[in-house]
């Protein structure tokens, strides 16, 4: 499913985030920006050791990445340019401000994008898996942040790839709603 939103194309599609041609892909990080399991697993097996070196140069510097931040590297050995990790909240019921901190990521994750002269980039869905975050939540709040961004800032795309068919459709029903 695509929508225009002044000249950004945004899209969904179900996918593995990994294998997207976008300048850049997001990755669900944690703290640590070590790696970890799910998404970004995955994106570190696939970048390969490049994408762990420059993280560990970044906790160097700072001291890893707190949630709701983002900071970017190379895409190491996939086709991406960049990896641009970002730190969503765990869901805690929604008493802990877990909403704000994952609109915080999104948008430092296209802001950073935009100070970095990024056009295009795709997302997975933040904090919806091991971090439990409710995906009909998720999706309103990454889609409406998304949407008041590039109302701004004009990106040539920005995609969500969806690990599965169902989250997928619930990002297709709310696309509906905020656009």
């Amino acid at each position: 499913m695509e929508t225009k939103i002044g000249k950004t194309k945004l899209s969904l599609i179900q996918g593995d985030i990994t294998l997207q041609d976008t300048e850049a892909i997001v990755n669900a990080a944690n703290t640590s920006l070590l790696g970890g399991g799910g998404v970004d697993g995955a994106i570190h097996r696939a970048g390969g050791p490049k994408i762990l070196e420059e993280c560990k140069e970044i906790r160097a510097k700072q001291g890893g990445c707190p949630t709701g931040e983002a900071v970017i590297t190379s895409g190491g050995n996939m086709a991406t340019r960049y990896v641009i990790h970002t730190v969503g909240p765990v869901w805690s019921g929604g008493n802990r401000d877990e909403k704000q901190l994952l609109r915080n990521a999104y948008y430092n994750s296209l802001n950073l994008a935009k100070e970095n002269g990024i056009k295009s980039i795709s997302f997975p869905s933040i904090s919806t898996g091991v971090y439990r975050f409710p995906i009909d939540k998720a999706a309103r709040i990454a889609l409406t942040t998304v949407k008041e961004f590039i109302e701004e800032y004009d990106f040539v795309e920005v995609r969500f790839a969806l690990f599965s068919e169902r989250d997928l459709k619930v990002y297709e029903e709310v696309l509906k709603e905020v656009t």
